[in-house]
């Protein structure tokens, strides 16, 4: 059976760089060999693997990336540690003009 990798590697500036990968010990060295000079990751070698969920649907694991890949540094952070409770507070939208922060209509006083 063929797996799929989603990956959160740990840059050396402090960043979190997430990919996808069917072969994560060869993706992992490619990073810290420089392989790929435009990647985001070669100035910012050398990087660790901090976090990793294996899939054997691709589309799954694609679709799971593109997910990670929006997420905040603070969610990240909490998948990486097993905060597993914390990310649905994570996800909750903090903009006040979310109609969670608005007053109902009955509630404005003229």
């Amino acid at each position: 059976m063929k797996f799929y990798y989603v990956y959160i590697l740990l840059c050396n500036d402090d960043t979190l760089y997430v990919g996808v990968t069917s072969d994560i010990n060869r993706r992992v060295m490619e990073h810290n060999a420089g392989k790929y000079p435009e990647a985001y990751t070669h100035s910012r070698r050398s990087v660790s693997l901090v976090f990793y969920q294996d899939f054997t649907n691709p589309n799954q694991a694609i679709e799971f990336e593109k997910k990670l890949k929006k997420w905040s540094r603070v969610k990240k952070q909490a998948l990486i540690d097993g905060g597993f409770e914390m990310l649905q507070d994570l996800s909750e939208c903090r903009n006040a003009t979310h109609h969670k922060y608005k007053p109902d209509e009955g509630d404005i006083e003229e």
